[in-house]
């Protein structure tokens, strides 16, 4: 079954043109392109009160959606309402001994909403294990995402049909995955681009770093999207960095925009901006989307023990949902009768994943011997066939007690 989200953005194919060499540098906004300051710019479009943002910094995104609808607006709404209630779901679902962990992305749906949207259909995308937005809009069946956490699959979807990469556990590797993919996306001529997700915590490693380096020498065409949700399991950011992370691209010769993450007019002006710069041949952009992760890192963690009541509730009211609906009320882009539509939606959502989930089946025990070696191994064999011996062992202790 796939998702029928709304469609948001507006997938334009790829022209197969080669990205012309050496293209002339476009206009650069100034938050990217001017000296680095002690007050990090932020880029804001949408208010915590749902009010429209007019500043020069705002004036120079605000052209990257220009385009949208009212229709546009109401889908951007629905695909953070039913995320997030598809997130909710599979917590329920590990509380209840249904998964084996989850990671939640409860107050991050305004950054991977934003910015899945902004993707044309030819991009791909190296995401991380929280990317649940993203991966709707992508068009993954939030059911597939459950699969690996409930442990009978690597991942339920193929990830070429949606240029949507499996979910990547090791923190940090998939931005060099991304960077090495978005380097053949050059080699082979082609104008699509390529984003690497990753938190504030990842961009501690080695592996992020590498890839700025090798993106930036070889002007690869990719997005790094930083999603600084304020905390690296229980270290806080300011233990992790002396500067704004995004100010940590210009040593690397690309710009760094910092976005509010909990915006999803600014994630998606901001991305689009960046993936356009990709397309063009001016290589990687590091965008620092500053947002809360307002639950646990997963379910096996305890937040309580880190960090006060007081820091959720102040960005609790910074909630990216209830940002957008007071746009949409205000600017009569939606009515009542939409939210009420959008409930009963949202309970469908939720029933039909409890019902998916428990309905997956176990996968085959002897298939974790399958497809070690290509053309096989003896050591293998002898390992499947001591394996099997061992589980057949427990079929004859129970016909024996019978």
């Amino acid at each position: 079954m796939t998702v029928e989200s709304t469609a948001a953005r507006k997938p334009r194919r790829s022209s197969g043109t080669k990205r012309a060499a050496g293209a002339a540098a476009k206009k650069q906004p100034a938050t990217a392109t001017a000296a680095q300051s002690a007050e990090p710019q932020l880029v804001q479009l949408l208010t915590p009160e749902g009010t429209r943002v007019e500043d020069a910094v705002s004036a120079e995104f605000a052209p990257y959606v220009a385009d949208l609808t009212e229709e546009d607006l109401r889908g951007l709404y629905r695909d953070m309402v039913l995320t997030r209630r598809f997130d909710g779901e599979a917590t329920s679902l590990q509380r209840q001994g249904e998964l084996g962990l989850w990671a939640s992305l409860l107050g991050q749906e305004a950054a991977q909403i934003g910015s899945g949207r902004a993707l044309r259909d030819d991009d791909y995308v190296f995401p991380t294990y929280r990317e649940h937005g993203v991966a709707w809009c992508r068009g993954v069946d939030p059911t597939n995402l459950l699969g690996m956490f409930r442990g009978v699959n690597h991942g339920g979807w193929d990830p070429n049909t949606n240029n949507f990469h499996l979910y990547t556990i090791v923190i940090g590797s998939q931005t060099l995955h991304a960077t090495g993919y978005a380097m053949g996306v050059t080699k082979d001529g082609a104008d699509s681009a390529v984003i690497a997700y990753f938190g504030d915590g990842a961009s501690s490693q080695g592996d992020v770093a590498e890839s700025f380096t090798f993106s930036a020498v070889y002007n690869a065409p990719v997005v790094f999207f930083c999603q600084n949700n304020q905390w690296a399991i229980s270290e806080p950011t300011e233990r992790q960095t002396r500067v704004p992370l995004y100010q940590r691209a210009q040593g690397f010769g690309f710009p760094g925009v910092r976005v509010d993450g909990n915006d999803v007019l600014a994630c998606l002006a901001v991305t689009r901006w960046a993936l356009e710069r990709a397309r063009s041949g001016e290589g990687p952009t590091l965008v620092e989307a500053f947002t809360y992760r307002m639950g646990a890192h997963t379910t096996s963690d305890d937040p309580t023990k880190y960090r006060r009541d007081e820091e959720r509730e102040a960005w609790e009211a910074k909630d990216p949902i209830l940002r957008l609906k007071a746009h949409l009320l205000a600017s009569g882009a939606a009515d009542e009768a939409f939210f009420e539509s959008l409930e009963s939606e949202s309970e469908a959502l939720g029933k039909r994943v409890r019902e998916v989930v428990r309905a997956m089946p176990d996968p085959d025990t002897m298939a974790i011997f399958e497809n070690v070696y290509a053309d096989g191994h003896a050591l293998v064999d002898e390992e499947r066939a001591q394996f099997a011996e061992y589980l057949a062992s427990f079929a004859d202790a129970s016909e024996e007690g019978k």
